[in-house]
């Protein structure tokens, strides 16, 4: 088979394989496995020895075991429930075959009377008898070979049996053949210097699965590597096409930096700076500005709004929430209230006559900075002169919506993103590899450290004893509830029943906020917890990131060892917001396991959300320490920023030298195929198309 062919192979839908029928299918895509090419990405994740030959007089209870039998007697019980049962020998004794849920029919075929089987499979001792159930082989004795020996363990799911997967992988590897090397020998050096087909054939032999082996890290860097030539892709669009320089004054910005009761922080200033510098050039900004909890994220974005308005272009803010983006529209009025600036704000429940207003406001250019949520990019939406679109809290976005957002304005508008979600430097690129990176990390002096506590539940009296005092002092409370199950029953019983208890001892002053509550529903408890009508907010969900309740100084964090580092960082940072101190309360159960014990000592030791992303990354492993859905990067399947950070370098120099020799992508293209990435490049080259 040659490269076409087995690119146009490995890229077709399971069901072109011998033996998948719809059934099989669904239970392959619980896997996520549709394309022929994911068999080859989920590796044995250990070893079934069955070269255990044994006769039966030799026989250990619990062991698996293959064996060569005499069939002589078949038992169908005509009572439903009851199993099918052969009696098989050989010369030194007998052992019953059982089998349920099989039909006789089908036994009868695989077990022909008076014929020699090998059978494989767990032993069991029942009734005085040895017996194995639901054997996982039985096969003529021509096939042995196939049996009688080391058999990769694939990591299945309920009904996808071991030798049901083991035909499919032997279809795959069948058709697997040397293909044209699309890595330069320097970069196969560096990687371990073995090709495409031997670390294929390895990892899905007789061997261990060993992460930092020479197969695994050459598969590892082929993922790494489809990933960054896609970001490569976004960034060489971007920085396509020339813009007109936004050309201003540093007046407007000063004034309102001097208005603040508050220094601006150097990590804050050399991310102005750093924004001042994209809007002035030639070429489009795509910048996401990344700051832990608390730094001042909004305030920078700010200042670089004002400087585009001071241009004469219009600004845009969207947040993906209404209640966020209130919050930015309250901010922003307060800070361009000494100036001439004119701010709107517009969400998808403004009314029809104030939206037509906003429409014509800002095709005459009389709104210089329109804040909302979605409803700001729909298409009825014109702007005069849009300048710049700044979008909070990024990690809703998916590359190929950032491709999209980047086309908004046209080709003067540029792009500032926001995230509060701290990533590992070790996973910057793989995530913001299409975008240039301001980090914050100082907190302003005036917001002070959160103190953490860890209480044991069974010590939830004082918990209480001391939320009431907070209370008495004017200070509000978060109350989390872990979500325990995967089902929003669990979600809301854990809420109602913390609600309940909590309500007796604080009457009419708990809201509650869980799963199942409508949108509108959601934001009317939220308003009356920052209108100050109830004290304490029971929630089940993440409180929503970024959002400030100056009043909420106190935050108790059920089942925290639930919970990864970065999620209970996050959580710690909805308090301590305004001037005064903040408390997190921490709740374990008892008997906690060491990671755990590990989890909550580095809380307590530290409030940096970037240290601790770290640290959470090397405890948990990268897939849980954002819940990957937010940021893309658990499309990896083989990957890993812990154990294959050098890959992460090699990679990114390695775009760096593609891009600079204008290397003919199209040697990659059976690799992004592979890995699931050859049509967001599609779409990233008819967008290009498109522009020329």
């Amino acid at each position: 088979m040659n490269h076409l062919n087995i690119q146009d192979f490995l890229t077709q839908n399971v069901t072109k394989l011998s033996g998948v029928g719809i059934k099989t299918k669904n239970l392959l895509k619980r896997k996520k496995i549709e394309k022929i090419s994911d068999l080859l990405w989920n590796f044995p994740h250990g070893y079934t020895d069955r070269s255990n030959f044994k006769t039966l007089n030799k026989l250990e209870i619990g062991r698996v075991t293959t064996i060569k039998v005499k069939v002589i007697k078949y038992n169908f019980p005509r009572i439903r429930n009851l199993p099918n049962r052969v009696l098989c020998e050989d010369e030194e004794g007998k052992i019953d075959i059982i089998f349920f849920n099989s039909r006789e029919g089908y036994i009868r075929k695989i077990l022909p009377l008076n014929s020699f089987v090998i059978i494989s499979g767990k032993i069991n001792y029942f009734k005085k008898k040895y017996q194995i159930v639901n054997p996982a082989y039985v096969v003529p004795v021509a096939k042995e070979k196939y049996v009688n020996k080391v058999i990769p363990k694939y990591p299945l799911t309920e009904g996808l049996t071991e030798k049901i997967y083991r035909k499919l992988i032997e279809q795959v590897l069948k058709k697997i053949v040397d293909l044209e090397e699309w890595h330069n020998k320097e970069i196969l050096e560096k990687i371990g210097n073995v090709s495409w087909k031997k670390s294929i054939f390895y990892l899905h032999g007789e061997n261990k699965n060993d992460l930092n082996s020479q197969y695994y890290r050459r598969l590892a860097y082929d993922e790494i590597l489809s990933n960054l030539i896609v970001l490569s892709q976004v960034r060489q669009r971007v920085r396509k096409f020339k813009k007109l320089q936004k050309i201003f004054d540093n007046n407007l910005s000063n004034k309102l930096i001097k208005n603040f009761n508050f220094s601006l922080t150097p990590d804050q200033r050399r991310a102005i700076q750093d924004i001042n510098y994209d809007l002035q050039s030639d070429y489009k900004m795509f910048r996401i500005l990344q700051g832990d909890v608390g730094t001042g994220k909004t305030i920078v974005s700010l200042i670089g709004a004002a400087n585009v308005i001071k241009s004469n272009y219009q600004v845009v803010m969207m947040a993906p929430t209404e209640i966020l983006a209130r919050q930015h529209f309250e901010l922003s009025k307060k800070i361009f209230k000494s100036t001439n600036v004119t701010i709107d704000f517009l969400i998808g429940k403004t009314k029809p006559k104030d939206k037509k207003i906003i429409q014509e406001n800002l095709l005459t250019g009389k709104i210089n900075f329109l804040i909302g949520t979605h409803a700001l990019f729909q298409k009825n939406i014109l702007f005069k002169n849009l300048g710049l679109v700044i979008i909070d809290e990024q990690h809703k976005f998916g590359v190929k919506q950032r491709i999209e957002l980047s086309n908004k304005g046209g080709k003067d508008c540029d792009i500032l993103l926001m995230s509060a979600t701290p990533i590992p430097r070790t996973l910057v690129m793989a995530v913001y590899g299409d975008m240039d990176v301001s980090r914050i990390v100082e907190k302003p002096i005036n917001r002070e450290n959160i103190i953490t506590l860890s209480k044991p539940e069974k010590k939830i009296d004082e918990v209480i004893l001391f939320v009431k005092k907070q209370i008495k002092k004017g200070n509000q409370i978060f109350w989390v509830c872990p979500l325990i199950e995967e089902s929003k029953k669990f979600d809301y019983s854990a809420a109602i029943k913390k609600y309940n208890f909590l309500s007796k001892k604080f009457f009419n002053k708990v809201g509650l906020i869980h799963g199942s509550l409508e949108k509108d529903q959601k934001n009317e408890v939220l308003n009356n917890f920052l209108e100050k009508k109830i004290d304490i907010l029971v929630s089940t969900t993440l409180i929503e990131v970024g959002i400030d309740f100056p009043n909420a100084n106190v935050i108790v964090i059920e089942n925290s060892n639930r919970f990864g580092l970065s999620q209970l960082h996050q959580l710690r940072g909805r308090v301590g917001r305004g001037t005064q101190q903040g408390t997190c309360i921490l709740l374990y159960k008892e008997n906690l396991n060491a990671n755990a014990k590990k989890r909550i000592k580095i809380l307590k030791s530290s409030n940096n959300g970037f240290l601790i992303a770290e640290k959470d990354m090397r405890l948990r492993g990268f897939g849980d320490v954002l819940g990957f859905q937010q940021s893309g990067i658990k499309n990896f399947k083989i990957a890993d920023p812990i154990h294959h950070e050098d890959l992460f370098k090699i990679a990114d120099q390695n775009i760096r030298d593609i891009e600079a020799n204008k290397n003919n992508f199209k040697k990659y293209n059976l690799l992004l195929k592979l890995f699931d990435r050859a049509d967001i490049v599609n779409e990233i080259n008819l967008l290009n198309t498109s522009r020329d």
